[in-house]
């Protein structure tokens, strides 16, 4: 570990809506943390996320451009819609370490330039997959280690998404060339999760479904629903699943995991994990309601510290999971079995 750098990590937001705002309410508790800079196409998000969460003097922009060149920064939090990335390079450029929503982009292209600038800099950086930071997933990793997964079933199952201006991202997430769809917006965390516990992907076969959502509002142009069979390094096999036109309930979130000794079962958004073993009494371990909180915790430690250690997905790991919902977008699209690493 290294010495303490910073008394005080002041931090820049770029997005202000709604993942900003949970992360703005959980950095605001922290004591090493001021939130000084904030930024967001919409000015008015800003000044609101500013009054409610900002430091003394705290300033608000419209352009990141000019919050980089304004504010000194300590680290940058840069919540966007999957097609809006591009921030992190400026955060590069001004030697910023920074911290990105998941999925960390929509292009290929612009992720693996940022992925490279960032490597060339050896800047700190994290992903919000915050799924890795629970300690029922940090059980299940350390069994498989010595009892190799076999089969891996998980996703995400509900209805579709009702539109309203309180939650403005329904706006962009219906549609297919702002979000990517729901596998690659929201069941990249079951992909994350599995390569984190299982290992790494190599190939991707998938098959969706479309108009079976009759009622869809007129923004609405992603997949009903999806199936993505997928090969793990190893030998391993898995299917994942998403669904957002489940309109009866039922189904949620889940990742199951069969090695030859053990069973793992996560369920909910807390994942909360029932672990089988053979010959062993079950085990359950509830999911932390405060994920939000231990992960930026972490990633304000390792920049105050000056301690990746304490980072459970960089940038570039990100990145692959992102190859993985790319791969079975294209896959989808084309109905042929997809090799990683994408070309």
């Amino acid at each position: 570990m290294g010495l303490i750098r910073l008394e005080r990590v002041r931090i820049g937001f770029i997005g202000c809506g709604g993942i900003g705002l949970r992360h703005m309410e959980e950095l605001v508790k922290n004591p090493y943390v001021s939130l000084v800079a904030f930024c967001d196409i919409e000015l008015s998000r800003a000044r609101a996320a500013a009054e409610r969460f900002g430091s003394e003097g705290a300033s608000i922009f419209e352009r990141a451009e000019d919050m980089f060149d304004r504010v000194e920064l300590d680290a940058a939090y840069i919540c966007v819609p999957p097609y809006a990335h591009g921030a992190e390079l400026l955060a590069i450029e001004h030697d910023v370490p920074f911290f990105v929503e998941k999925p960390v982009n929509l292009y290929l292209e612009q992720a693996r330039k940022i992925a490279s600038a960032v490597e060339r800099k050896k800047l700190l950086t994290s992903v919000g997959y915050m799924n890795r930071y629970r300690r029922g997933v940090q059980i299940v990793r350390e069994i498989l280690r010595s009892d190799p997964p076999i089969l891996i079933l998980g996703g995400w199952i509900s209805g579709i998404p009702k539109f309203s201006p309180e939650a403005p991202i329904w706006g962009w997430l219906l549609r297919k060339e702002r979000s990517g769809g729901q596998f690659h917006e929201q069941v990249t965390h079951t992909v994350d999760l599995a390569r984190f516990l299982c290992g790494e992907i190599w190939e991707v076969h998938a098959y969706s479904v479309r108009g079976f959502n009759r009622d869809a509002p007129p923004e609405y142009n992603i997949e009903d629903a999806s199936v993505v069979n997928v090969k793990f390094v190893g030998s391993a096999v898995g299917s994942f699943w998403a669904s957002c036109s489940s309109n009866a309930n039922g189904g949620g979130i889940t990742l199951s995991i069969y090695a030859n000794r053990t069973t793992a079962l996560f369920t909910g958004w807390e994942h909360n994990l029932r672990l089988f073993r053979l010959n062993m009494e079950p085990l359950d371990v509830p999911g932390e309601p405060n994920i939000f909180e231990i992960e930026d915790n972490a990633f304000i430690d390792a920049v105050r510290l000056n301690d990746p250690s304490k980072i459970l997905c960089t940038y570039m790991d990100g990145l692959k999971t992102m190859e993985v919902t790319i791969a079975a977008n294209i896959s989808m699209e084309t109905g042929k079995p997809i090799r990683l690493p994408l070309p």
